[in-house]
This record gives structure tokens, sequence and C-alpha cells, in this order.
């Protein structure tokens, strides 16, 4: 395993898409948006016969303050990213980042590769399962390594096929989708693109929605940074519904290495008869299409499928559009210092909740203010 020290994103990235499956959370672009929350990003490579790597990963490592001592935790977004049919490979590499958690003295590490345990419902007839993710998955369970109880990014998400036409992929939505996608078009809902003079706009909506939906989400600062960073490397594209000329809902749609994702979505209560929010997919799957994209991610699907999850709701709207449920390993832990460990997972629940409590009272007063 060597640590790099690429000089600029064309650098990094331009390894990364040597390989199909790399995700844009590994990217330059994201790596350098996590500085501003105190993450340092280290980047890796593995060699193979001096040719171009057989693999990398990007690994964030922040510095945090517990039980009144200092560590470090080590988180590796979507990575690393390897061929995932190569068993050998993922043995070495997983050894490798083992010794660099053991020789850096962190808490734990955390990965978190964007590899298939299968695609369908589990159970579903039209299951089907991934052999590779799961000696993957085995793999690291014999290692002794832990499902973690802290999944930062979504597990299980719905993909579009955007290999087709734009009639083929309104033919094969639900009759009520392509409904609402009429609908919206008829009530007079125009979609846009938007610029940077948008972003603090989308963060006030996003504030917005985060209120009503009862999630958190992180200072205005870190996104208009984030979303600055991607727009400027031609990697996030912004579009906006507006009914009467007032924006109602808007997206932010990332886009790497063939895929588009719709990462961020903000809307507001004004016109939602309209279902602008149908007009804002399909619109977004047409810029995808445009930008060169194979694959449209919806980004997030639930944990459990029935209606006791709580994204089961934005699923069942996700579903309309006849994308492939695609089943992730989701994260995993590794750790040297189990008791450390232990203290800490225990103490995460009580300090997320904590830090929910708060955050949602802090969107609450900026919604008000706004």
């Amino acid at each position: 395993m060597l640590q790099l020290q690429p000089h600029s994103s064309q650098e990094w990235n331009q390894l990364l898409l040597n390989f199909p499956g790399a995700h844009i959370l590994q990217t330059w672009e994201w790596a350098e948006s996590k500085r501003q929350n105190g993450w340092s990003p280290l980047f890796f490579a593995w060699e193979a016969n001096g040719a171009a790597p057989a693999a990398l990963a990007l690994v964030l490592r922040r510095q945090i303050r517990f039980l009144g001592l200092n560590f470090s935790v080590l988180y590796c977004p979507k990575g690393p990213v390897f061929d995932s049919n190569n068993l050998s490979m993922a043995q070495l590499i997983i050894h490798d980042l083992e010794a660099y958690c053991r020789e850096s003295c962190a808490i734990f590490l955390k990965i978190d590769p964007d590899i298939l345990l299968g695609t369908g419902l589990p159970g579903d007839k039209e299951e089907i399962p991934n052999p590779a993710g799961l000696a993957f998955k085995q793999m690291l369970e014999k290692r002794g390594w832990h499902f973690s109880q802290d999944q930062v990014q979504f597990r299980n998400t719905v993909l579009i096929d955007l290999d087709q036409s734009e009639e083929d992929l309104l033919a094969a939505m639900k009759q009520k989708t392509r409904y609402n996608i009429r609908l919206a078009q008829r009530k007079g809902v125009k979609i846009r693109q938007g610029d940077a003079r948008d972003l603090p706009f989308l963060y006030q909506m996003y504030a917005e929605t985060a209120v009503r939906d009862k999630f958190v989400i992180r200072h205005e600062a870190y996104y208009l940074e984030t979303w600055q960073k991607f727009m400027d490397a031609d990697m996030a594209k912004i579009l906006l519904a507006e009914v009467e000329d007032q924006p109602v809902a808007a997206l932010i749609l990332f886009h790497f290495n063939g895929v588009s994702r719709y990462m961020f979505g903000m809307s507001s209560e004004l016109f939602r008869e309209t279902m602008p929010n149908h007009l804002l997919q399909w619109e977004a799957m047409c810029l995808s299409k445009r930008l060169g994209c194979h694959t449209y991610d919806l980004w997030g699907a639930p944990d459990v499928f029935d209606e006791s999850d709580s994204m089961w709701g934005v699923y069942r709207f996700k579903q309309g559009f006849n994308g492939l449920t695609a089943r992730h390993i989701g994260a995993w832990d590794f750790t040297d210092r189990p008791l450390l460990y232990k203290a800490y997972t225990r103490a995460l629940p009580w300090l997320l909740s904590l830090l929910r409590r708060r955050g949602l009272a802090e969107n609450q007063k900026l919604v008000q203010k706004g």
C-alpha cells in the first residue's frame, strides 16, 4: 500500500476513472469538502507490476477527544475502490488497511465499499444475489470486522438504467408516476438550470425541508462550499422547479464516472399539488443522459423493505420510476482496541441523539428567521 500525494483533482480523479465502479465520494472534491469538518484526507494506492494501480482508497482521518484523551478515527467513504471479483486483491487491501489502523492507533477504521450484495427485494423472485459481494462480506466477518451501527451513507439505493431512449424510460415508469410528470407540465411547472447565485436560496429551502421531514443538516457554509466546489469542477448541476416564476423545489445533481446522483433535494410547501418533484426527477434523468451518464442513482432506499422503515414513503416514490433496487454490503468497522471501540460505540447513540436535537432546533430557528 503506497500513500500518494496527488497535487490536483485531475491527478487523483483520473486514477479513479480507471475503475468503472469508482464512486464520487472517493474523489478529490469530496476529500476537500470534508476538510472544513475537521477531516484530513489520505490517498492510498495498490500498484500492479508498475502498471496502473490495482486499487485505490481515499481515507479520511479525524482527531477526536474522547474520555478526556485525544484519539483518531478513520473512514473510507464508498471505498476502497477495486475489482470486487478479485478476492485475493480484496484480502491484501483489507490486510494493509488493518495494519494502517493499528499503526495510526485509531479507535477504528470504517470502510463502505460500493459493492453489491444483490439486486431486487430480498426473497423476491426477481432477486439476483452477487456472489462477489457475499464473499467479501464473509471475508470481513472472518477477519473480525463488525457491521457498523453507524451507517454513514445509504446502504441501499434505486438505480435507473439510462442506456435507453427517453420514450422507453417514460414507458417503463408506473402509470401514476408518468401521469404526475405530465400533470406538472400541464400545471405550468418549469424546470431551469441554476447557478452559484441560487445556492444561498437552495440552502434555505433545504433547511425548510429538513425541518418538515425531521432530519438534521449541517451549517450553511459547509453546503455552499461543497456545492460550489463540485460545480466548479463541472461535477454538479442545479435544477430548479418553478411555478409562476417562483421556485418551489430543486435538486443538485452530482455526476462522475458515468453515474449521476440525486444527492441533495429540497422543496417548499408551495404548489405541491402541481407535482414539481416528479418533473424534477424526469428532467434530472434527461440531463444525465445529455451528460453521458449510463446510470441515475436516486440515492437511498430502506434498510428494511417494509412500511416500518422511515424511508418507505420515499422509496415508494422512487419505485414509480421503475428503477432497480440495489443492496450493498454497507459500512464495516475494524478495531484493534476493542474496549475503547465498545465504549465509543455505546456513547455514539447518545451523542448522535443530542446532536440531532440541537440540529433540529437550529434548523427550526433558521427557517423561522428566513
